[in-house]
C-alpha cells in the first residue's frame, strides 16, 4: 500500500478504547512486540521470544514481531543490536509494514518491547507508529478479546528514510560526556547505585542520571502514568534542559522508554545507546560509578 493511510493515529501513544474502536480499519497493522527476560545464572538475563505467547493470545489480527528473531542483528555479540535503517525497512516490510500504514505496538508485560520496536521504526524513517498503552494487559483486563494462532499479513513496501543519528555507540556516548549532553540510565535506582543484578561491572556510566523505566508504569494497570509526572521525573534528571540526551539500560530496551517520552515531550536530540552496558563494561577503561 502507498500513499496516505486510510486511518490517521491520533497521538504516538494510543489508548485501548481508540483501538478497540478502529480495529480492523484499512490500513492499520497490529503487533505483539512481546519479549521475555528470564533469570539466567550464566547470562544475567535471557532472552526469550514471545511467539508461544503471542499464539496463545493476542489482539485479534495482530501480528508478530520478533525482536530475537530478524528484528536484531545476528552478527552482533550483543543480544539486541539494531540492524541498519535499510536492513530495518526491508525486514518490517516483510512483516506487512509499508509506506501508507499506520501501526499499534503493544506488548503482553513491558511496555519496554513496544517502545523499543518504535524507536526502531523511527530508525528506519517510519514515523505512523503508536504504543499502545497498558498493552495486552490492560485490553485483557478490560474484558476485550483475544485470538489464538498465527496472524500473517501480507509482505509490504516500506521506503527507508534512515536515521542513524537516533541511535549511538561508545563513540557517541564519549563525545556525549565530554559536550556536556545528559545521559540517562533507565535502569533502577539499586542499579543505577550499583546494588544487585549488573552487567559485568556494577553500577552506572560516570556522570549520568537516573530515571528507573519502571517507575513510570501504573503498577496497577500496567499503563504509563500520567504525562506531568514523566515530564517531572525527566525535568529532574536534567533531560528537559539538556540540548542532547543519550538515554542508556542494559541493552537499549528499558532506554527505549526514556526515548519514547522525551520525544513525546517535544525533545529533538535524542539518541539511544543501543547496546548499552552490555557493550560498555566489556572495557575497562570506559569509566563507571557507583554510590
Amino acid at each position: 500500500m502507498t500513499g496516505s493511510s486510510a486511518i490517521v493515529l491520533p497521538d504516538t501513544l494510543v489508548s485501548t478504547e481508540w483501538l478497540a474502536a478502529n480495529l480492523g480499519a484499512e490500513g492499520l497493522r497490529v503487533f505483539d512486540c512481546t519479549c521475555f527476560l528470564v533469570p539466567d545464572p550464566k547470562t544475567t538475563l535471557r532472552a526469550e521470544s514471545g511467539r508461544s505467547a503471542y499464539q496463545q493470545a493476542h489482539i485479534p489480527g495482530a501480528g508478530f514481531l520478533d525482536l530475537t528473531g530478524d528484528l536484531s542483528d545476528p552478527d552482533s555479540p550483543f543480544r539486541f543490536t539494531m540492524p541498519s535503517p535499510e536492513v530495518l525497512a526491508e525486514r518490517f516490510g516483510a512483516h506487512g509494514i509499508g509506506d501508507g500504514h499506520a501501526v499499534v505496538l503493544y506488548a503482553a508485560d513491558n511496555p519496554n518491547w513496544a517502545t523499543r520496536m518504535w524507536w526502531m521504526l523511527r530508525v528506519a524513517g517510519f514515523d505512523q507508529a503508536a504504543v499502545l498503552d497498558g498493552g495486552l494487559r490492560k485490553w485483557r483486563a478490560e474484558g476485550r478479546p483475544v485470538e489464538t494462532g498465527t496472524a500473517t499479513l501480507p509482505p509490504a513496501v516500506m521506503t527507508p528514510h534512515p536515521r542513524p543519528e537516533l541511535v549511538v555507540g561508545r563513540e557517541g556516548v564519549l563525545e556525549a560526556m565530554k559536550s556536556g549532553a545528559c545521559v540517562v540510565n533507565a535502569l533502577s535506582a539499586e542499579q543505577h547505585r550499583g546494588e544487585g543484578m549488573h552487567y559485568g561491572r556494577p553500577g552506572r556510566i560516570a556522570g549520568s542520571s537516573n530515571v528507573p523505566s519502571g517507575g513510570l508504569i501504573d503498577p496497577e494497570t500496567g499503563a504509563f502514568k500520567p504525562r506531568a509526572e514523566i515530564e517531572a521525573a525527566m525535568r529532574a534528571a536534567g533531560a528537559m534542559n539538556a540540548e542532547r540526551v543519550v538515554p542508556y539500560c542494559g541493552g537499549g530496551i528499558a532506554a527505549s522508554i526514556t526515548t519514547f517520552w522525551l520525544t513525546r515531550l517535544g525533545k529533538q536530540d535524542v539518541a539511544l545507546y543501543d547496546n548499552s552496558l552490555g557493550e560498555w563494561v566489556t572495557d575497562p577503561t570506559l569509566p563507571m560509578e557507583t554510590g
